[in-house]
């Protein structure tokens, strides 16, 4: 099987603290990782290590093959990686319609052939808002244009910070679906997710993270039923 993502002995650093300790993990392509973890546990730096934003400190960091560790964010992007990031960011000021447009593009290899129509088709709420000032959306609709400006890319790797934080229960439900119908198209996902449940639910596997470190990883099927995990993370 290809592996899409791989880290292995990764180091980062803010300054002088030390946030990331020797983080080894890999995801094969068309598969679904999650990354669990308390606030402050290393989750959204190891998503910046990988996307460009945190150069690594030390070790390595390959995407489908290629060492991306010291390249920039634009150009990890346009190797294939979509970002959904915690806050959404998406550009207010801009129409729906324009926030899709200004990722588009045209990349071969990759699962699906995301187009603006096969996007409003996954969002139908978005296709309702194509003329509208993307700061006017709702919470919600802004996390579902978050996700269709990132699939516009063309990712062949879909990273996930939070997807469900700020939402209602109901929209939270929504935006999984969302997710599992990207994952069902074959594209490959990382997420960082305080929701465990969900997350364990939807994932092939996952990593526990306490203090920058790795500290237990397996099957979302076998983490749900772990003690220590339902204790810490699932509410006993």
């Amino acid at each position: 099987m290809t592996e899409a993502l791989s880290l292995a002995g990764v180091d980062a650093l803010y300054g002088e603290s030390h946030v990331l300790h020797r983080i080894s993990f890999s995801l094969n392509a068309g598969r679904v990782l999650a990354l669990l973890g308390r606030n402050g546990a290393g989750k959204t730096t190891c998503m910046s290590a990988i996307i460009g934003f945190l150069p690594p400190r030390a070790g390595e960091i390959r995407l489908f093959g290629e060492t991306i560790g010291r390249l920039s964010p634009e150009a990890i992007s346009r190797r294939g990686v979509g970002f959904v990031p915690q806050g959404r960011r998406i550009f207010a000021n801009l129409t729906v319609r324009e926030n899709l447009a200004v990722s588009r593009q045209k990349r071969k290899g990759v699962a699906v052939p995301w187009t603006l129509e096969r996007v409003i088709e996954l969002f139908p709420r978005l296709k309702e808002r194509l003329q509208q000032a993307a700061g006017s959306l709702s919470g919600g609709e802004q996390q579902m244009l978050a996700i269709g400006r990132a699939i516009m890319s063309k990712p062949k790797l879909m990273m996930f910070d939070e997807p469900s934080l700020g939402l209602a229960p109901n929209i939270v439900e929504q935006v999984f679906e969302i997710i599992d119908g990207i994952r069902q198209s074959g594209t490959t996902i990382l997420m960082v997710e305080q929701n465990a449940y969900a997350a364990l639910d939807m994932c092939d596997y996952a990593y526990l993270m306490e203090a920058g470190s790795i500290v237990l990883s397996g099957p979302g099927s076998e983490l749900i039923d772990n003690k220590h995990v339902r204790e810490a993370y699932l509410g006993g």
